[in-house]
């Protein structure tokens, strides 16, 4: 499997990936965009620069739309990850309505 470590190890592979391969690189990419958005959320909140801090809070905006986009194309191609993502909200709901602890 090509390692998702550093951005050019997929680019050199000499083959396609897998669909579990594409899953796990999804995944990885997820997670890569909410590390992203704390980044530039931190940087900005310890900045006295305006302009500095508007950009970086609309990357950071920006950053939370790439996650979203990436949880759909997860959702699309991983049935197990979709059914978990709506047991999570289900359980979710029932606990904060208090019909679950």
């Amino acid at each position: 499997m090509p390692e998702f470590a550093t951005p050019y190890s997929v680019k050199r592979s000499e083959r396609k990936l897998t669909n579990e391969e594409l899953i796990r690189a999804i995944r990885f990419s997820i997670a890569g965009e909410y590390e992203a958005i704390q980044l530039y959320e931190e940087i900005a909140e310890t900045i006295d620069n305006e302009e500095a801090k508007r950009l970086l809070n609309e990357i950071a905006g920006d950053e939370r739309v790439h996650a979203g986009n990436l949880h759909y194309l997860l959702n699309l191609i991983s049935p197990e990850d979709a059914r978990g993502h709506k047991e999570g909200v289900e359980e979710a709901e029932k606990v904060i309505k208090g019909e679950k602890e």
